[in-house]
């Protein structure tokens, strides 16, 4: 029987003294704060002291979350979340041009209308992201993939629209921002989770990771990216697919072969990376990866 089954108990649950204790004496010494339970106690949970404590409960929530659906492995998409979809950007470079012609010479709206074409160009990403969010649902197992992301818009939102569209439920981790970033509406509700820590964030996206999709983006991909890309090169964590999507962007952005030249990195580090062009592509290589670890649990 299940140690934790009622008649199992020896103590009440956390649950009957929270509902006691909800409903303090009127008592004026049951008034002060240092009478409420430590777990219901909101001001001594956000101490400074305590943060040893929220750290472990950051890592503890979605941990046990994610087991009681059974997801075990995960296809981890990042991507700038300024990335929009193709008829979004396509608007959003309507008005620009607008305005442009409004103020001939305003440097400041000629510098606009540029990132508004660009974003044009990198929209294709959003729906390369949507198909590989659609492609890894339709996937077959064992162990059934899920797509994960940082839970926020542009690249994260297309791969959980992906998952959403074939059927299939995905994670979103979405972190708390002083500039407040919902997390998009295409994530299973169950599985929308909101974190304090980067820290704690970064290890829950590894933890289950089968594959790492890397979309353009910026100083949070970049992150996110070399991250991974130091755990996998020490081996603290086991070796996965890390794709790249769009060989001209990254090759612009970073001069892997530069690191190379310097000593700074190995020749071989950089197969730790693969560069790919479409959804099916990045797909073929994770099914691959896949069917030759069949049978293995989550990394921790």
């Amino acid at each position: 029987m299940n140690p934790n089954h009622p008649r199992k108990r020896i103590f009440p649950s956390a649950h009957v003294s929270a509902e006691v204790a909800s409903r303090p004496p009127r008592a004026p010494h049951c008034q002060s704060p240092s009478y409420r339970l430590a777990f219901q106690d909101p001001d001594f949970l956000l101490r400074d002291e305590l943060r040893p404590v929220r750290l472990q409960l950051e890592l503890l929530k979605p941990e046990l979350t994610l087991q009681e659906h059974g997801i075990d492995a995960a296809v981890v998409v990042f991507g700038s979340a300024r990335i929009p979809e193709p008829a979004e950007a396509e608007e959003a470079l309507k008005r620009a041009e607008e305005e442009a012609r409004r103020a001939p010479g305003d440097r400041a709206r000629e510098q606009a209308l540029q990132v508004c074409r660009r974003r044009v160009a990198l929209s294709r990403y959003y729906e390369e992201a949507r198909r590989l969010g659609r492609l890894v649902a339709d996937g077959a197992g064992p162990p059934h993939l899920v797509v994960m992301t940082g839970g926020g818009p542009g690249i994260m939102e297309a791969a959980n629209r992906g998952a959403r569209e074939a059927g299939g439920g995905s994670v979103g981790m979405n972190i708390v921002l002083p500039h407040e970033q919902l997390p998009n509406p295409y994530i299973q509700p169950e599985l929308n989770f909101q974190f304090h820590y980067f820290a704690i964030r970064k290890m829950h996206l590894l933890m289950r990771a089968r594959a790492l999709a890397v979309f353009p983006g910026g100083f949070g991909t970049l992150d996110e990216l070399f991250e991974t890309l130091t755990l996998i090169q020490t081996g603290k964590v086991r070796r996965i697919p890390v794709l790249l999507f769009g060989r001209e962007f990254w090759r612009r952005l970073v001069d892997f072969d530069l690191l190379v030249a310097e000593g700074m990195i190995a020749p071989a580090d950089l197969d730790l990376m693969t560069f790919v062009e479409t959804a099916e592509e990045a797909w073929e290589i994770i099914r691959r990866a896949n069917d030759e670890r069949r049978g293995n649990g989550p990394g921790r």
